[in-house]
């Protein structure tokens, strides 16, 4: 990649002209290798050098004008070389002309730096002269960086091959959202998305028994919108309608059901049984019920058998949270975990389904791994 490509791409970076995916990638690399992070912040100095550079420049421009203005007006005499009219008559002719030589250096020295700078101002030039002297030597300092930092630039502009895991939804303003544990276990990256844009979230809770998993959006372009539903503590009830709002493909998909049978998978207390449209997508998707009210939480489908989704209780969040406010190793690393507070009033109750869901889908991210 030449030269021009490689500031291309820091330059979008700094102007925030990046794409979305472009910039949680970059950023990711800046707080995971600060040897790229140190250059990004060189170069944003460098651009700042090379404006104060100009700026220089222009001054000394300026001051030039100023000078041969004030000489034409003659309200300065500028120092001119003296004329040399000497007859060598009494004087051998060898010192004669190393006396001449001599006289026209010294008045030509003379001539120049009186040209370039008006009396008295010599220390002021000398000044200018060791600035730009000194923002060369960095000039050249930050492009020899460049150069040896090109593999770093190319691989911090390259996109990362994120891959769908499922959805998540926000429980808390500070930017917390929940999902499956299994759709972001082992991940090295997390990011999320819905149609306000692209984020960058990290992994903060995970449990595999109970296959919930906390993360947190960590970027300062996300506006937390107001959450419009709450978490039920009892949960549904056996025929009681649902509904949920996921991501199984690249747009917000809603689905209609019921709950069809109390327990999940072999039993299973944690879970339960819905009917109800879903596919791997959906994994981490909020189940509602007809008031708003968060109930449960898509879990997965059983293999070879249509229309059997299970779905992981609504009071095993609370559960989750409590274990996570009791993990003093988690508090350490984010003191903000204590203060979570989770929905527990409903703003939909009453609408209906429409309007319902245009209040709800800002609130539902697709989890990317």
């Amino acid at each position: 990649m030449n030269e021009i490509t490689i500031l291309d791409a820091i330059e979008r970076y700094i102007r925030g002209e990046m794409l979305p995916d472009e910039r949680v990638f970059f950023e990711q690399l800046r707080k995971s290798n600060p040897s790229v992070d140190q250059m990004v912040v060189e170069h944003t100095i460098f651009l700042h050098d090379m404006n104060q550079y100009g700026e220089t420049k222009e001054l000394k421009s300026r001051l030039h004008e100023i000078h041969s203005a004030l000489v034409e007006s003659e309200e300065i005499n500028e120092q001119r070389p003296a004329r040399v009219i000497t007859l060598w008559k009494k004087y051998k002719k060898v010192v004669g002309v190393a006396a001449a030589i001599a006289g026209i250096t010294a008045l030509g020295i003379s001539s120049i730096v009186s040209y370039v700078a008006p009396k008295g101002d010599y220390k002021k030039v000398e000044m200018l002269n060791r600035i730009l002297t000194a923002q060369e030597i960095k000039l050249n300092q930050v492009s020899i960086k460049l150069d040896s930092n090109n593999a770093a630039i190319i691989e911090a502009t390259r996109p990362y091959p994120y891959h769908t895991g499922g959805t998540g939804f926000l429980i808390d303003q500070k930017g917390y959202l929940l999902t499956n544990a299994h759709v972001v276990k082992g991940a090295t990256r997390i990011a999320i998305q819905n149609a306000s844009g692209a984020y960058n979230a990290r992994l903060v809770y995970i449990n595999d028994t109970t296959d919930l998993a906390v993360l947190k959006i960590e970027d300062n372009n996300f506006k937390a919108p107001a959450i419009p539903y709450s978490i039920s503590r009892t949960g549904m009830e056996l025929g009681e309608e649902i509904f949920t709002l996921g991501y199984p493909r690249n747009e917000i998909v809603y689905g209609k059901g019921y709950m069809s049978a109390r327990t999940g998978y072999n039993g299973d207390t944690v879970t339960c049984q819905i009917t109800v449209p879903a596919n791997p997508g959906n994994s981490g998707t909020p189940v509602l019920n007809k008031d708003g009210d968060v109930v449960g939480i898509v879990q997965g489908t059983e293999q070879n058998v249509q229309g059997f989704v299970f779905a992981i209780r609504s009071k095993n969040i609370f559960q989750a949270l409590n274990a996570m406010k009791n993990d003093s190793t988690l508090l350490k690393s984010d003191s903000t975990l204590s203060r979570i507070r989770l929905p527990l009033a409903s703003s939909l109750k009453g609408l209906d389904r429409e309007h319902q869901i245009q209040k709800i889908q800002d609130c539902i991210f697709i989890v990317k791994r």
